[in-house]
Protein backbone atom coordinates (compact mmCIF):
# COMPACT_ATOMS: atom_id res chain seq x y z
CA UNK A 1 0.00 0.00 0.00
CA UNK A 2 1.36 3.56 -1.05
CA UNK A 3 1.92 5.86 2.12
CA UNK A 4 0.97 8.82 0.19
CA UNK A 5 -2.51 6.62 -1.03
CA UNK A 6 -2.94 6.41 2.97
CA UNK A 7 -2.33 10.17 3.36
CA UNK A 8 -5.21 10.51 0.45
CA UNK A 9 -7.59 8.21 2.26
CA UNK A 10 -7.20 9.85 5.27
CA UNK A 11 -7.81 13.49 3.99
CA UNK A 12 -10.91 12.25 1.90
CA UNK A 13 -12.13 10.85 5.09
CA UNK A 14 -12.24 14.12 7.02
CA UNK A 15 -13.38 16.02 4.23
CA UNK A 16 -16.29 13.61 3.84
CA UNK A 17 -17.03 14.36 8.27
CA UNK A 18 -16.24 17.47 7.44
CA UNK A 19 -19.54 17.86 5.21
CA UNK A 20 -20.86 15.74 7.30
CA UNK A 21 -20.60 17.82 10.06
CA UNK A 22 -21.69 20.73 8.33
CA UNK A 23 -24.94 19.08 7.38
CA UNK A 24 -25.62 18.94 11.14
CA UNK A 25 -24.68 22.60 11.73
CA UNK A 26 -27.00 23.31 9.18
CA UNK A 27 -29.63 21.23 10.59
CA UNK A 28 -28.93 22.76 14.38
CA UNK A 29 -28.97 26.34 13.17
CA UNK A 30 -32.17 25.84 10.97
CA UNK A 31 -34.01 23.84 13.49
CA UNK A 32 -36.52 26.75 14.21
CA UNK A 33 -36.58 27.98 10.43
CA UNK A 34 -40.28 27.01 9.27
CA UNK A 35 -40.60 24.67 5.92
CA UNK A 36 -37.01 23.65 6.43
CA UNK A 37 -35.89 19.86 5.20
CA UNK A 38 -32.75 18.34 7.31
CA UNK A 39 -29.69 17.69 5.53
CA UNK A 40 -27.82 14.25 5.55
CA UNK A 41 -24.58 13.06 4.40
CA UNK A 42 -24.39 9.60 3.14
CA UNK A 43 -21.08 7.80 2.48
CA UNK A 44 -19.94 6.14 -0.49
CA UNK A 45 -16.64 4.12 -1.34
CA UNK A 46 -13.94 4.54 -4.21
CA UNK A 47 -11.86 1.54 -5.03
CA UNK A 48 -8.75 1.33 -6.76
CA UNK A 49 -7.93 -1.35 -8.21
CA UNK A 50 -5.53 -3.77 -6.65
CA UNK A 51 -3.04 -6.84 -7.14
CA UNK A 52 -3.52 -9.87 -5.02
CA UNK A 53 -0.12 -9.32 -3.18
CA UNK A 54 -0.97 -5.33 -2.15
CA UNK A 55 -3.60 -2.85 -1.43
CA UNK A 56 -4.35 0.09 -3.10
CA UNK A 57 -6.47 2.30 -0.63
CA UNK A 58 -9.07 4.53 -2.17
CA UNK A 59 -11.08 7.10 -0.70
CA UNK A 60 -14.70 8.49 0.70
CA UNK A 61 -16.89 9.97 -1.27
CA UNK A 62 -19.91 12.39 0.45
CA UNK A 63 -23.60 12.97 -1.02
CA UNK A 64 -25.82 15.40 0.46
CA UNK A 65 -29.44 14.84 0.33
CA UNK A 66 -32.46 16.55 1.86
CA UNK A 67 -35.42 14.83 3.04
CA UNK A 68 -37.58 17.01 1.20
CA UNK A 69 -41.05 14.66 1.51
CA UNK A 70 -40.61 13.83 5.25
CA UNK A 71 -43.30 15.90 6.92
CA UNK A 72 -42.71 18.47 9.60
CA UNK A 73 -45.04 19.16 12.83
CA UNK A 74 -47.58 21.64 12.29
CA UNK A 75 -47.50 25.20 14.59
CA UNK A 76 -50.25 26.40 14.69
CA UNK A 77 -50.81 30.66 14.73
CA UNK A 78 -52.90 33.43 15.17
CA UNK A 79 -52.64 34.85 11.48
CA UNK A 80 -54.59 33.60 8.61
CA UNK A 81 -51.86 34.50 6.13
CA UNK A 82 -49.67 31.06 7.97
CA UNK A 83 -50.24 28.56 5.77
CA UNK A 84 -48.72 24.95 6.42
CA UNK A 85 -48.86 21.65 3.52
CA UNK A 86 -50.06 19.01 5.31
CA UNK A 87 -49.27 15.88 3.04
CA UNK A 88 -47.60 15.88 -0.67
CA UNK A 89 -46.96 19.34 -2.33
CA UNK A 90 -45.00 23.06 -2.46
CA UNK A 91 -46.33 26.18 -2.67
CA UNK A 92 -45.78 27.78 -5.84
CA UNK A 93 -43.87 31.36 -5.13
CA UNK A 94 -41.31 33.96 -7.25
CA UNK A 95 -38.21 35.77 -6.12
CA UNK A 96 -38.44 39.58 -7.17
CA UNK A 97 -37.46 39.27 -10.65
CA UNK A 98 -39.93 36.56 -11.40
CA UNK A 99 -38.35 33.59 -11.17
CA UNK A 100 -40.44 30.71 -10.07
CA UNK A 101 -39.52 28.10 -7.39
CA UNK A 102 -41.08 25.63 -4.48
CA UNK A 103 -41.22 25.65 -0.89
CA UNK A 104 -42.85 24.49 1.95
CA UNK A 105 -41.85 27.68 4.01
CA UNK A 106 -45.51 29.21 4.40
CA UNK A 107 -45.21 32.42 6.95
CA UNK A 108 -46.63 35.08 4.61
CA UNK A 109 -47.77 38.37 5.44
CA UNK A 110 -48.53 41.38 3.17
CA UNK A 111 -45.58 43.23 1.95
CA UNK A 112 -46.76 47.24 2.86
CA UNK A 113 -45.49 47.93 -0.65
CA UNK A 114 -46.51 45.63 -2.86
CA UNK A 115 -49.50 44.21 -1.24
CA UNK A 116 -48.25 40.43 -2.61
CA UNK A 117 -47.90 38.14 0.19
CA UNK A 118 -44.66 37.40 0.62
CA UNK A 119 -42.85 35.16 3.18
CA UNK A 120 -39.88 35.74 5.77
CA UNK A 121 -37.35 35.64 2.94
CA UNK A 122 -39.12 37.87 0.67
CA UNK A 123 -40.57 35.53 -2.16
CA UNK A 124 -44.44 36.05 -3.23
CA UNK A 125 -47.07 33.74 -2.98
CA UNK A 126 -48.05 33.03 -6.11
CA UNK A 127 -51.96 32.01 -7.42
CA UNK A 128 -54.67 32.38 -9.71
CA UNK A 129 -56.80 35.58 -9.74
CA UNK A 130 -60.17 33.86 -9.49
CA UNK A 131 -62.27 37.02 -9.18
CA UNK A 132 -63.50 37.27 -12.33
CA UNK A 133 -64.24 33.54 -12.73
CA UNK A 134 -62.80 30.18 -12.50
CA UNK A 135 -59.33 29.47 -12.70
CA UNK A 136 -57.55 28.61 -16.38
CA UNK A 137 -54.96 26.23 -14.74
CA UNK A 138 -51.81 25.32 -16.62
CA UNK A 139 -51.22 21.77 -15.33
CA UNK A 140 -47.11 21.86 -16.14
CA UNK A 141 -45.99 24.94 -15.34
CA UNK A 142 -46.44 28.46 -14.14
CA UNK A 143 -48.62 30.01 -16.86
CA UNK A 144 -51.27 32.32 -15.32
CA UNK A 145 -50.16 31.87 -12.32
CA UNK A 146 -49.42 35.95 -10.50
CA UNK A 147 -48.84 36.93 -7.22
CA UNK A 148 -51.51 36.99 -4.50
CA UNK A 149 -52.34 40.18 -4.06
CA UNK A 150 -54.34 41.74 -1.49
CA UNK A 151 -53.92 45.05 -1.81
CA UNK A 152 -56.21 45.49 -4.99
CA UNK A 153 -58.98 43.78 -2.83
CA UNK A 154 -59.65 46.85 -1.33
CA UNK A 155 -63.22 48.45 -1.76
CA UNK A 156 -64.14 45.86 -4.32
CA UNK A 157 -67.62 46.07 -5.71
CA UNK A 158 -69.21 43.18 -7.00
CA UNK A 159 -72.67 43.03 -8.85
CA UNK A 160 -75.36 40.82 -8.28
CA UNK A 161 -75.70 37.82 -10.24
CA UNK A 162 -77.47 34.84 -8.86
CA UNK A 163 -79.41 34.63 -6.17
CA UNK A 164 -82.14 31.95 -3.94
CA UNK A 165 -85.57 33.04 -3.03
CA UNK A 166 -88.03 30.16 -1.02
CA UNK A 167 -91.29 31.16 1.09
CA UNK A 168 -93.90 29.02 2.08
CA UNK A 169 -97.21 30.48 0.26
CA UNK A 170 -100.25 30.32 2.39
CA UNK A 171 -102.42 27.79 0.06
CA UNK A 172 -105.94 29.26 2.35
CA UNK A 173 -104.92 32.91 0.37
CA UNK A 174 -107.95 34.48 -1.51
CA UNK A 175 -107.45 34.82 -4.56
CA UNK A 176 -106.71 38.51 -5.93
CA UNK A 177 -109.55 40.84 -7.19
CA UNK A 178 -108.54 43.10 -10.55
CA UNK A 179 -105.49 44.28 -11.61
CA UNK A 180 -102.26 42.03 -10.11
CA UNK A 181 -99.02 43.72 -9.66
CA UNK A 182 -97.52 42.58 -12.82
CA UNK A 183 -100.14 44.63 -14.75
CA UNK A 184 -98.79 47.51 -12.65
CA UNK A 185 -101.72 49.63 -12.31
CA UNK A 186 -103.14 51.74 -9.66
CA UNK A 187 -105.10 49.59 -7.19
CA UNK A 188 -102.95 46.21 -7.97
CA UNK A 189 -103.40 44.04 -5.81
CA UNK A 190 -101.34 41.13 -4.42
CA UNK A 191 -100.97 38.52 -0.97
CA UNK A 192 -97.49 38.98 -0.11
CA UNK A 193 -94.32 40.93 -0.48
CA UNK A 194 -90.88 40.87 0.88
CA UNK A 195 -87.46 42.97 -0.38
CA UNK A 196 -84.23 41.87 -1.42
CA UNK A 197 -81.23 43.84 -2.04
CA UNK A 198 -78.99 43.27 -4.91
CA UNK A 199 -76.02 45.27 -6.17
CA UNK A 200 -75.11 46.89 -9.34
CA UNK A 201 -71.47 46.97 -11.69
CA UNK A 202 -70.71 50.13 -9.31
CA UNK A 203 -71.51 48.65 -6.11
CA UNK A 204 -74.79 50.64 -5.64
CA UNK A 205 -77.50 49.09 -3.68
CA UNK A 206 -80.77 47.82 -5.20
CA UNK A 207 -83.85 47.30 -3.77
CA UNK A 208 -85.95 44.61 -5.08
CA UNK A 209 -89.73 44.93 -4.19
CA UNK A 210 -91.14 41.34 -4.32
CA UNK A 211 -94.77 40.81 -5.30
CA UNK A 212 -96.35 37.46 -4.98
CA UNK A 213 -100.07 36.63 -5.63
CA UNK A 214 -102.47 33.81 -5.73
CA UNK A 215 -104.20 34.07 -9.16
CA UNK A 216 -105.98 30.36 -9.51
CA UNK A 217 -106.87 27.49 -7.84
CA UNK A 218 -106.64 23.77 -8.99
CA UNK A 219 -104.36 23.85 -9.92
CA UNK A 220 -102.55 26.78 -7.35
CA UNK A 221 -101.34 29.47 -9.23
CA UNK A 222 -99.19 32.85 -8.22
CA UNK A 223 -97.63 35.49 -9.97
CA UNK A 224 -94.59 36.57 -8.64
CA UNK A 225 -93.11 39.99 -9.78
CA UNK A 226 -90.36 42.00 -8.75
CA UNK A 227 -90.03 45.96 -9.28
CA UNK A 228 -87.44 48.16 -8.36
CA UNK A 229 -87.59 49.88 -5.35
CA UNK A 230 -86.60 53.25 -6.55
CA UNK A 231 -89.58 53.60 -9.00
CA UNK A 232 -91.91 53.35 -6.49
CA UNK A 233 -93.97 56.19 -5.64
CA UNK A 234 -93.48 58.32 -2.14
CA UNK A 235 -96.93 57.02 -0.77
CA UNK A 236 -96.15 53.38 -1.61
CA UNK A 237 -98.82 51.10 -3.60
CA UNK A 238 -99.19 51.34 -7.44
CA UNK A 239 -98.05 52.36 -10.13
CA UNK A 240 -94.55 52.26 -10.36
CA UNK A 241 -92.47 55.22 -12.39
CA UNK A 242 -91.06 51.85 -14.61
CA UNK A 243 -92.35 48.75 -15.71
CA UNK A 244 -91.89 45.67 -13.34
CA UNK A 245 -88.17 43.88 -13.72
CA UNK A 246 -89.67 40.48 -14.38
CA UNK A 247 -92.83 38.72 -13.85
CA UNK A 248 -93.47 35.01 -14.12
CA UNK A 249 -96.13 32.81 -13.30
CA UNK A 250 -95.65 29.87 -10.33
CA UNK A 251 -97.56 26.79 -10.51
CA UNK A 252 -97.95 23.92 -7.35
CA UNK A 253 -99.35 20.26 -7.23
CA UNK A 254 -101.19 18.32 -5.14
CA UNK A 255 -98.50 18.07 -2.71
CA UNK A 256 -97.62 21.85 -2.17
CA UNK A 257 -94.32 21.61 -4.30
CA UNK A 258 -93.65 23.91 -6.97
CA UNK A 259 -94.38 22.35 -10.67
CA UNK A 260 -93.31 25.18 -12.63
CA UNK A 261 -90.06 26.64 -13.64
CA UNK A 262 -87.36 26.65 -10.86
CA UNK A 263 -85.75 29.67 -11.73
CA UNK A 264 -86.46 33.17 -12.05
CA UNK A 265 -84.59 35.93 -13.93
CA UNK A 266 -84.29 39.36 -14.50
CA UNK A 267 -81.73 42.17 -14.67
CA UNK A 268 -80.38 44.66 -12.16
CA UNK A 269 -81.16 47.94 -12.83
CA UNK A 270 -77.42 49.45 -14.08
CA UNK A 271 -76.28 46.02 -13.17
CA UNK A 272 -76.08 42.44 -14.25
CA UNK A 273 -78.70 39.66 -15.40
CA UNK A 274 -79.54 38.33 -11.76
CA UNK A 275 -81.26 34.52 -11.52
CA UNK A 276 -82.99 33.45 -8.42
CA UNK A 277 -83.27 30.03 -7.73
CA UNK A 278 -86.86 29.36 -6.46
CA UNK A 279 -87.05 26.00 -6.30
CA UNK A 280 -87.73 25.64 -2.69
CA UNK A 281 -91.20 27.31 -2.80
CA UNK A 282 -93.84 25.64 -1.26
CA UNK A 283 -97.52 25.61 -0.80
CA UNK A 284 -98.64 24.46 2.30
CA UNK A 285 -101.67 25.11 4.85
CA UNK A 286 -99.47 27.44 6.86
CA UNK A 287 -98.75 31.35 7.28
CA UNK A 288 -96.66 33.08 4.54
CA UNK A 289 -93.41 32.47 5.72
CA UNK A 290 -89.88 33.59 3.87
CA UNK A 291 -87.49 30.51 4.19
CA UNK A 292 -83.97 31.35 1.96
CA UNK A 293 -83.00 35.11 0.63
CA UNK A 294 -79.41 35.61 -0.65
CA UNK A 295 -78.03 37.54 -3.26
CA UNK A 296 -74.34 37.60 -4.13
CA UNK A 297 -72.49 40.70 -4.61
CA UNK A 298 -71.29 43.48 -2.45
CA UNK A 299 -70.93 47.61 -2.18
CA UNK A 300 -67.56 49.17 -2.19
CA UNK A 301 -66.50 48.38 1.48
CA UNK A 302 -62.78 48.23 2.77
CA UNK A 303 -61.47 44.57 3.46
CA UNK A 304 -61.45 44.29 6.83
CA UNK A 305 -59.48 40.58 7.15
CA UNK A 306 -58.78 37.52 4.61
CA UNK A 307 -59.61 34.00 5.20
CA UNK A 308 -58.78 31.47 3.19
CA UNK A 309 -60.08 27.99 3.40
CA UNK A 310 -58.85 24.01 2.55
CA UNK A 311 -59.11 24.25 -1.12
CA UNK A 312 -56.96 27.26 -1.28
CA UNK A 313 -59.40 29.87 -1.90
CA UNK A 314 -58.71 33.41 -0.32
CA UNK A 315 -61.43 35.36 0.53
CA UNK A 316 -61.67 39.44 0.98
CA UNK A 317 -63.79 40.15 3.77
CA UNK A 318 -65.46 43.17 3.94
CA UNK A 319 -66.89 45.63 6.91
CA UNK A 320 -70.10 44.37 6.55
CA UNK A 321 -69.27 40.46 6.47
CA UNK A 322 -69.39 39.67 2.81
CA UNK A 323 -66.54 37.66 1.77
CA UNK A 324 -65.36 37.49 -2.13
CA UNK A 325 -63.22 35.04 -3.70
CA UNK A 326 -60.35 37.25 -4.99
CA UNK A 327 -57.13 34.00 -5.58
CA UNK A 328 -56.92 30.34 -5.70
CA UNK A 329 -53.70 28.78 -4.24
CA UNK A 330 -52.91 25.83 -6.11
CA UNK A 331 -50.22 22.92 -5.09
CA UNK A 332 -47.04 22.22 -6.97
CA UNK A 333 -45.51 18.50 -6.68
CA UNK A 334 -42.57 16.88 -8.70
CA UNK A 335 -41.96 12.94 -8.93
CA UNK A 336 -38.98 12.56 -6.82
CA UNK A 337 -38.98 15.55 -4.06
CA UNK A 338 -35.85 14.55 -2.33
CA UNK A 339 -34.00 15.32 -5.59
CA UNK A 340 -34.84 19.12 -5.81
CA UNK A 341 -32.03 21.55 -6.03
CA UNK A 342 -32.43 23.87 -2.78
CA UNK A 343 -31.72 27.16 -2.89
CA UNK A 344 -31.22 30.08 -1.12
CA UNK A 345 -34.29 31.48 1.52
CA UNK A 346 -35.55 27.80 2.16
CA UNK A 347 -36.25 26.95 -1.55
CA UNK A 348 -36.51 24.10 -3.93
CA UNK A 349 -35.88 24.11 -7.97
CA UNK A 350 -37.00 21.13 -10.36
CA UNK A 351 -34.22 19.45 -11.63
CA UNK A 352 -33.94 16.27 -14.37
CA UNK A 353 -33.56 13.85 -11.35
CA UNK A 354 -36.61 15.22 -9.32
CA UNK A 355 -38.88 15.88 -12.41
CA UNK A 356 -40.99 18.21 -13.62
CA UNK A 357 -43.35 20.46 -11.69
CA UNK A 358 -47.05 19.66 -11.77
CA UNK A 359 -49.72 22.06 -10.72
CA UNK A 360 -53.46 20.98 -8.86
CA UNK A 361 -55.03 22.45 -6.34
CA UNK A 362 -55.24 21.12 -2.45
CA UNK A 363 -57.10 17.48 -1.77
CA UNK A 364 -57.11 16.70 -5.49
CA UNK A 365 -55.07 13.85 -7.12
CA UNK A 366 -52.98 12.74 -3.84
CA UNK A 367 -51.92 16.24 -3.04
CA UNK A 368 -51.84 17.92 0.68
CA UNK A 369 -54.55 19.57 2.04
CA UNK A 370 -54.14 23.17 2.78
CA UNK A 371 -53.91 24.62 6.53
CA UNK A 372 -54.49 27.96 7.37
CA UNK A 373 -53.46 29.71 10.10
CA UNK A 374 -50.42 27.56 10.54
CA UNK A 375 -46.63 26.87 9.38
CA UNK A 376 -44.62 23.77 8.83
CA UNK A 377 -41.56 23.10 11.11
CA UNK A 378 -38.14 21.91 10.46
CA UNK A 379 -38.31 17.92 10.78
CA UNK A 380 -34.87 18.35 12.34
CA UNK A 381 -34.55 16.09 15.33
CA UNK A 382 -32.08 17.53 17.43
CA UNK A 383 -31.35 14.91 19.80
CA UNK A 384 -30.47 12.47 16.66
CA UNK A 385 -28.99 15.54 15.18
CA UNK A 386 -26.36 15.75 18.44
CA UNK A 387 -26.19 12.06 18.51
CA UNK A 388 -24.66 12.30 14.28
CA UNK A 389 -22.25 15.15 15.86
CA UNK A 390 -20.72 12.92 18.37
CA UNK A 391 -20.30 9.91 16.07
CA UNK A 392 -19.14 12.44 13.13
CA UNK A 393 -16.35 14.31 15.73
CA UNK A 394 -14.84 10.71 16.61
CA UNK A 395 -14.78 9.34 13.15
CA UNK A 396 -12.85 12.58 11.68
CA UNK A 397 -10.54 12.23 15.14
CA UNK A 398 -10.17 8.39 13.51
CA UNK A 399 -9.02 9.64 10.21
CA UNK A 400 -6.97 12.57 11.03
CA UNK A 401 -5.03 9.77 13.40
CA UNK A 402 -4.95 8.11 10.15
CA UNK A 403 -3.33 10.68 8.26
CA UNK A 404 -1.34 11.53 11.48
CA UNK A 405 0.10 7.90 11.33
CA UNK A 406 0.90 7.84 7.62
CA UNK A 407 2.76 11.32 8.31
CA UNK A 408 4.83 9.43 11.02
CA UNK A 409 5.54 6.49 8.43
CA UNK A 410 7.24 8.82 6.14
CA UNK A 411 9.43 10.65 8.02
CA UNK A 412 10.59 7.35 9.14
CA UNK A 413 11.03 6.54 5.64
CA UNK A 414 13.00 9.52 4.87
CA UNK A 415 14.61 9.25 8.07
CA UNK A 416 16.39 5.81 6.48
CA UNK A 417 18.45 7.30 3.63
CA UNK A 418 20.64 9.60 6.70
Amino acid sequence: MSLYGMLRTGVSGMTAQSNKLGTIADNIGNSGTAGYKRATAEFSSLLLDSGPGSYDSGAVKSNVRYAVSQQGALNYTTSSTDLAIQGNGFFMVQDPIGQPYLTRAGSFAVDASTGNLVNNAGFALMGYDISQGPADVMLNGAGGLEPVNLGAAKFAANPSRVGAFAANLPATADIAAGATPAGNAAGATFSEKSSMTAFDNLGNSVVLDIYLTKTADGPATWEMTVFDRADAPAGGGFPYAAAALSSQTLTFDDMGILASDPTFALTVPGGQPLEFDISGMTQLASDYTPLTATVDGNGPSPVSSVSIDNNGIVFAIDESGRSTPIFQIPIASVASADRLAPKAGNVFEATAESGGVQIGFPNEAGLGTLVSGATEQSNVDMAAELTEMIVAQRDYTANSKVFQTGSELLDVLMNLKR
